[in-house]
Formats: structure tokens, sequence, C-alpha cells
């Protein structure tokens, strides 16, 4: 009984690996079929959703404007002078906005700015990566439920002191 032991904890043990194995394996494959099957019902639900086109009257009620914000960027010898755009979804998210946007959004627009380098904010990919940056960090600020929709870029200077 005592030479019988160890064989029986080893083939104990490589039963308990093969099922783990089999186990991690089998999520794996099953994870993708979720994955596509989220995908797909991603897919579903924006083909759903249909874009409403606003008047110019209507987006201009909607939009405010912040002009000329300067700051320095991570190298302190390039200064950048920005000017943005902002369409929020209801008039009275805009009249929020434009009570907290010199005391809550510049600063946020700062802070982004300053940790920036000057290859992460040229070209298109990095000004609609910093608009992105910009919606995600002003959205959570407004009151009320209100929501930002789009940010723009309308004034872009960068200078080397």
């Amino acid at each position: 009984m005592k030479k019988m032991l160890p064989w029986l904890i080893t083939i104990l043990l490589a039963i308990t690996l093969i099922a783990i194995v089999a186990v991690i394996l089998y999520n794996s494959v099953m994870g993708d079929d979720d994955a596509k099957s989220a995908a797909a019902n991603a897919e579903k639900d924006a083909a759903a959703v249909t874009a409403v086109k606003l008047t110019a009257d209507k987006r201009v009620d909607l939009t405010s404007t912040i002009e000329k914000i300067q700051t320095n960027l991570v190298d302190p010898d390039y200064v950048a002078v920005l000017g943005f755009a902002f369409q929020l979804d209801k008039k009275s998210t805009k009249k929020d906005f434009d009570k907290i946007k010199d005391i809550q959004i510049k600063p946020i627009i700062i802070r982004t700015l300053s940790d920036m380098k000057l290859e992460e904010i040229n070209g298109s990919q990095g000004k609609d990566k910093l608009c992105a940056e910009l919606l995600n960090l002003i959205n959570p600020e407004l009151p009320d439920g209100g929501k930002l929709i789009k940010v723009e870029i309308t004034d872009f200077i960068v200078s080397k002191l």
C-alpha cells in the first residue's frame, strides 16, 4: 500500500491539471463567441440609432465656445494657444456650462494640455485624441445630468519660445 500512495497522488494531480487546462481552454474558446455576439449586438444598436441633423440655428443655440486658452506643454519650450467649441445636448446644459466654463472647464483643459507633448497633439489623430479626452473629463463636471456631445478645436497655434 505504501508503494501505491505516491502513484495515486501523481494520478490525482495529473487529472486535476488536465481538468484545469480543459476549463481554461473551454472558457477562452467560448469567451470569443461572447465577444463576437457583443460586437454584433453593438453593431445592431448603432444601426438602430438615427443621427439627428441639427439646423444651423439649433447648433448655434447648443454650442458654447472658449477662445484663446494659452498654456505651456510638457516641454516648457512650447506654448499652445487653442480655442474650442463645445456642443451640448440642451439649452439648459449650455447655460450651466457657460456658468462654470471659466472656473471648472478651463482648468481641465489647461491640465490636459500641460500633460501633452507636441508630438501628441500634432496631426488630426492627436487633435481627435485631445477632443475625446476632454469630452471624457468634462462630462462628469456638468450639473443636472447634462451631456457634452462634441468638442471641436476652433483655433490651434503652437509656438516655440
